[in-house]
């Protein structure tokens, strides 16, 4: 039988592959969205996908200029907390690797730069690689 200790050492471990999933997903977003624009790939111009990655670095944006901590973060800590660890950085195997994949210890004000910088090319790119609008 699984302690709740354990549980919520699982249930954090999955809030940390979801919240690497979205990092990925604005990341990877990007760079597939300029890559499909390169090699003629259609599916980088679904105006869903578009609104998805548009929406998602908004979010970051704007938490990081309103100073707001990420929900994903906030959870998986109160997860920790219950798993009765402490702090970050200790856990299991993937909290340990995770966390130095997608935490960095830089100001709080690169941070806020690089995320606005980054929804400019967003912003940019979808005036060059323009989606296309939904069929109705």
């Amino acid at each position: 039988m699984m302690t709740n200790t354990r549980f919520h050492g699982i249930l954090a471990d999955l809030v940390l592959v979801v919240h690497l999933a979205f990092v990925l997903f604005v990341l990877l977003g990007l760079l597939a969205i300029w890559t499909g624009r390169c090699l003629r790939w259609s599916w980088v111009r679904n105006f869903w996908f578009r609104l998805a990655h548009l929406l998602a670095i908004s979010i970051v944006v704007a938490e990081s200029v309103g100073g707001a901590v990420c929900p994903l973060t906030i959870w998986e800590d109160k997860l920790r907390r219950l798993a009765g660890g402490g702090e970050y950085y200790t856990g299991s195997f993937i909290q340990h690797w995770l966390h130095r994949v997608i935490f960095f210890d830089f100001d709080g004000r690169f941070f806020t730069i690089s995320y606005a910088v980054f929804l400019l090319v967003v912003l940019v790119s979808l005036w060059l690689v323009p989606p296309r609008l939904p069929r109705r």
